[in-house]
């Protein structure tokens, strides 16, 4: 019998991508949050253990007795992720397996009650994979407010009236926070770019010791813009500069996605309900647009975002989702 060799790219041509999160789960229409993980789990394939905190995505995915996931999968608590991941990855590490561990968890969990369960693990250098699915509120429990929620940002529990307009805070910079561990990666990420995503989680899971993705997932309940419109909304913050994409290493910049012509800021903030009070006749309005535009400036400066010319992996050339499964540019 003769033996046939065929080569193995066009082997891996030839197979179904693979997915670890199928189709049929309850997730809105237009939820980045569903695409971005989506997006990793392709990226890191079948070898990998998942441990979910409570949020929308453990919600929408594993309604009892169904689940979407392909792959060894955790339910955790709301905010012990960080520390359930390190008990898998210890538990591998005795039985002498190289199975990669991700950890997931929204804003919710990731910015603020998990907090402490993810510094541990950063501490402890955990071979984690952590991803926050950042959708910028408590989008499961009623859309409140989180320290991930945008300055002027109106929520359940921030809402706009004589007192404020909106959200008072600051977003916190959890990224530089995390960079602060002194792991050897943390980025950040956009569903509205797949391929940087891609990229991404395949450099985190070569690396052994913790790290860490932030990737920007639009909510329409949340954020007040249709569905359809999910990665148009994704890609503007972007391109104007309020959510830089980059990786550091070690705390250092050491990536930085250009921008070939940065966006002004009310363009990303005009499709989205949550911050409409800011184009009405309101003198206190202008201000809140002047402040979020000059946070936007400062990023495109300490990032050094500002592109030279045409870049094939600037904001603009770099390949984006598009509407109806097309996913490349």
């Amino acid at each position: 019998m003769s033996e046939t060799t065929i080569p193995l790219s066009e082997l891996r041509r030839k197979q179904p991508r693979f997915s670890g999160l199928e189709s049929g789960h309850r997730a809105c229409l237009g939820c980045g949050q569903a695409l971005a993980a989506r997006l990793v789990t392709e990226s890191a394939g079948p070898d990998v253990m998942l441990a979910n905190a409570t949020g929308c995505l453990e919600v929408f995915t594993t309604p009892w007795p169904e689940s979407a996931w392909r792959l060894p999968w955790l339910h955790s608590l709301f905010e012990n992720a960080g520390a359930i991941a390190s008990g898998m990855e210890a538990a591998l590490k005795a039985q002498g397996k190289a199975t990669k561990v991700i950890a997931m968890g929204g804003d919710g969990s990731t910015f603020d009650i998990g907090f402490q369960a993810l510094s541990g693990m950063l501490e402890r250098n955990h071979n984690v994979l952590y991803v926050c699915y950042d959708n910028e509120a408590y989008m499961n429990t009623g859309i409140q407010r989180s320290s991930s929620t945008p300055h002027a940002a109106s929520t359940t529990t921030s809402p706009v009236g004589k007192e404020r307009m909106g959200k008072r805070h600051l977003k916190k910079d959890i990224i530089q926070i995390i960079a602060a561990h002194n792991i050897a990666y943390a980025a950040t990420a956009s569903v509205a770019y797949p391929s940087d995503i891609r990229k991404k989680v395949r450099r985190a899971l070569a690396i052994e010791g913790a790290t860490f993705l932030q990737i920007h997932a639009p909510c329409p309940l949340g954020w007040g813009h249709d569905g359809a419109v999910s990665i148009e909304v994704a890609r503007l913050a972007v391109q104007s500069g309020l959510f830089p994409l980059i990786e550091l290493e070690r705390g250092e910049l050491t990536g930085a996605m250009p921008l070939r012509t940065p966006k002004p800021v009310s363009a990303y903030l005009k499709m989205q309900q949550r911050f409409g009070h800011l184009f009405k006749n309101d003198p206190r309005a202008l201000e809140e647009l002047e402040h979020l535009q000059a946070i936007a400036d400062h990023n495109i400066e300490i990032y050094h975002l500002r592109g030279d010319g045409e870049d094939a992996l600037d904001s603009e050339g770099a390949d984006t989702v598009r509407r109806g499964g097309i996913r490349w540019a």
